[in-house]
């Protein structure tokens, strides 16, 4: 399976196929299925697909064959917001561990900063 490249812009269907084990067909249908799912043509009419489409991709094969909801189901799913399906409120008061969790990330950038 190919590796993905992070300072690779798009990636053909065949590409995006191969990384997600998909078949290029099953690749196209989600296209028609899923509105979200919108990858970019070049001027020959080859789909270029971007970082976000893979990753809606893979949260599109988790939902389908991990999760084992029906399209419709993973459609509403993805329209969720984030809060709701993970059934917490980010907004909301964090515990005492992860307020020190965020202190020392929160020193550690700071220290980076100071560097560069």
């Amino acid at each position: 399976m190919p590796a993905v490249s992070p300072d690779k812009l798009y990636y053909r269907i065949g590409e995006v196929a191969a990384i997600t084990s998909l078949r290029p067909s099953v690749l196209r249908f989600w296209e028609s299925e899923f509105g979200m799912l919108q990858p970019r043509k070049s001027r020959s009419g080859q789909r270029l697909y971007s970082q976000e489409n893979l990753a809606l991709i893979q949260d599109i094969k988790r939902l389908l064959y991990v999760e084992k909801l029906t399209i419709e189901g993973a459609r509403k799913r993805l329209a969720l917001p984030v809060t709701a399906v993970q059934g917490k409120d980010l907004a909301g008061p964090a515990d005492d561990s992860s307020r020190e969790l965020l202190r020392k990330i929160k020193a550690e950038l700071e220290q980076l900063r100071k560097i560069l």
